[in-house]
């Protein structure tokens, strides 16, 4: 026959539920609003300085870091490439882009 010890099965349950409750807990922590929205953020701040550090390479433009003493209106003297340019260009297609939608709309 099986352990029909009455010690051993009550050590078998005990650890049973002990560990029950463990699964249950991590399960009620992975699925909680408070830490799905710290994942979230956590994954939104990382795709985010992905997409800057990409940027910043594809103008050509380095990172380097800001200094508590820094003078703000010299923060860009350094920098070689202009923005000006870019984003005159980024708004003129979204510029363009959004009279194409327009026109398109009215044309049904």
């Amino acid at each position: 026959m099986a352990d029909t010890d009455p010690d051993e099965l009550e050590r078998r349950i005990a650890r049973t539920r002990a560990e029950l409750a463990q699964t249950v807990d991590a399960i009620a922590d992975r699925v909680s609003p408070k830490r799905v929205a710290e994942r979230t953020v956590a994954d939104v701040k990382s795709r985010a300085g992905s997409l800057a550090a990409s940027v910043t390479d594809a103008l050509g433009m380095s990172q380097r870091s800001v200094e508590f003493g820094d003078d703000p209106d010299r923060l860009w003297d350094d920098e070689a490439p202009s923005l000006a340019p870019v984003l005159i260009g980024v708004g003129a297609v979204l510029v363009i882009g959004a009279a194409v939608v327009l026109w398109r709309r009215r044309r049904r």
